[in-house]
């Protein structure tokens, strides 16, 4: 028989999908309870909440919540599928909490009947009972009557030996402590209720400020309408490609047409019946990459969304679902829905700007080279959590597509977005709120977003 401190029975007898119950459960939440009381723990709420987060897991079965990408995501507010490859921050953290695991227990001696063990490679902790512990409950409370001596067995009436337990003060708690959790039920029930009323429970990670600015599409059930607008296009007709190309054969196919210059000269005549309407074109760049980042942002978030283009939505639509209104003078519902706000969309003198009504009345608008091509651009980010249509609305539109591309990243960027709401009232959560943003354009490839303006009513 090895020393009385040698572990002899642990968890791994369990599947790590069985939940653990009852008085083995009981003396693990009280162990948890002493490790991230003590010395080694208590100055660091991270490894506080790592230990408590998988060993509770572990005691309800929840296998699936102990791999690093899930822990990633719940512990660290990392995107669900984000590479942990490139961010280690689970498997860092796990070493740290093994780490202090060890101090606690060479500290601790043999006083805690179960050890609490997170091995290298595995987020899945492990429950090691003493030997003394374990070798009371064997012999005293499920021994076999196989195991009975011989002299017992031959004569039942004569009184079974007396097992000798060691001689030291620190076992024999050990043992009084394990017999009154399995000889008590009701001891075992009252230590449980206290532990529910007064001990650590599943760590509760504050909500990130991106998560909490996107909180009220979970008041209704029906998916985000990502809502983007479809203004008429035109392009020149069949015949007016085939009367000014050089040879009979250029131009005559469909792919042809879309894919090359015409061939147009600057003083060649056209007339208005040349031109076609082509209702199928029309979504402006930046709007699309505002979408798609809006889009995968809910995706992460758990929220279904739906992209609706043009006429495939109206206010009535508006009315029933909590939207995303992308794009700004190409989009009737932004112009109306931030006409009264304290940051709009305008025009003066033929120049698109965005209007602040009140406060110093700045005015923001686009820059341009020589060449027409932007290099710097603005745009706005409006959250309505009560907006004209009843529900709420997140407007993300830009002066040029450059802008509202850049304020599509932003809304769906958490720290730039948790930078900005730091700058906000404290109940923002309840607010709405403007954002003006900035962004400075090199070959045609955005800048990050720059908070230059906010506002809160």
């Amino acid at each position: 028989m090895g020393s009385s401190t040698e572990p002899i029975k642990s968890a791994r007898g369990h599947e790590d999908s069985c939940p653990i119950e009852g008085p083995e459960k009981t003396a693990i939440l009280h162990e948890l309870d002493s490790v991230l009381n003590s010395t080694f723990f208590r100055g660091s709420e991270r490894s506080k909440q790592f230990l408590s987060y998988v060993v509770h897991h572990r005691l309800k079965g929840n296998h699936e919540r102990l791999k690093e990408r899930t822990i990633g995501a719940d512990l660290f507010e990392r995107p669900a599928g984000y590479s942990t490859g490139d961010d280690p921050i689970v498997r860092v953290q796990a070493g740290e909490v093994r780490r202090r695991l060890g101090q606690y227990y060479q500290a601790d001696g043999n006083r805690s009947p179960v050890h609490i063990e997170l091995h290298t490679g595995s987020y899945s902790p492990e429950f090691t009972w003493t030997q003394a512990v374990e070798q009371h409950s064997e012999s005293t409370l499920s021994a076999p009557q196989s195991e009975l001596p011989p002299q017992a067995e031959a004569h039942p009436e004569l009184p079974l030996p007396t097992a000798v337990a060691p001689e030291t003060s620190t076992i024999q708690k050990l043992e009084k402590y394990r017999r009154l959790l399995w000889t008590s039920p009701i001891l075992g029930l009252a230590l449980a209720l206290a532990y529910i009323l007064t001990g650590p429970h599943l760590p509760t990670v504050p909500p990130s400020a991106l998560k909490q600015f996107w909180s009220p599409v979970f008041n209704t059930s029906g998916p985000v309408l990502i809502c983007l607008a479809n203004p008429p296009t035109y392009r020149p007709s069949p015949g007016l490609y085939r009367r000014y190309a050089k040879n009979p054969s250029a131009y005559s196919t469909e792919f042809e047409r879309l894919s090359q210059p015409p061939p147009f000269q600057p003083n060649d005549k056209l007339e208005w019946r040349d031109m076609m309407e082509y209702p199928d074109f029309g979504v402006a760049k930046g709007d699309v990459y505002a979408a798609i980042r809006l889009s995968t942002l809910l995706t992460t978030l758990g929220k279904e969304s739906e992209v609706r283009i043009g006429t495939n939505y109206s206010f009535e639509d508006l009315r029933n679902s909590p939207a995303i209104v992308v794009g700004a003078f190409n989009n009737r519902w932004t112009m109306l829905m931030t006409s009264n706000l304290h940051f709009s969309f305008d025009e003066i003198n033929g120049e698109a700007i965005i209007q602040e009504h009140g406060g110093a009345g700045r005015t923001w608008s686009a820059t341009t080279d020589k060449n027409q091509v932007v290099s710097e651009d603005f745009g706005v980010v409006t959250r309505l959590i009560n907006s004209d249509t009843g529900q709420f609305v997140v407007i993300v539109a830009g002066i040029k597509a450059n802008g509202t591309q850049a304020a599509g990243e932003f809304v769906s960027s958490p720290d730039g977005l948790e930078r900005a709401l730091k700058t906000m009232p404290p109940d923002w959560k309840k607010k709405n709120l403007q954002f003006v943003l900035q962004t400075t354009v090199t070959d045609s490839v955005n800048g990050p977003p720059r908070m230059v303006a906010n506002y809160a009513w």
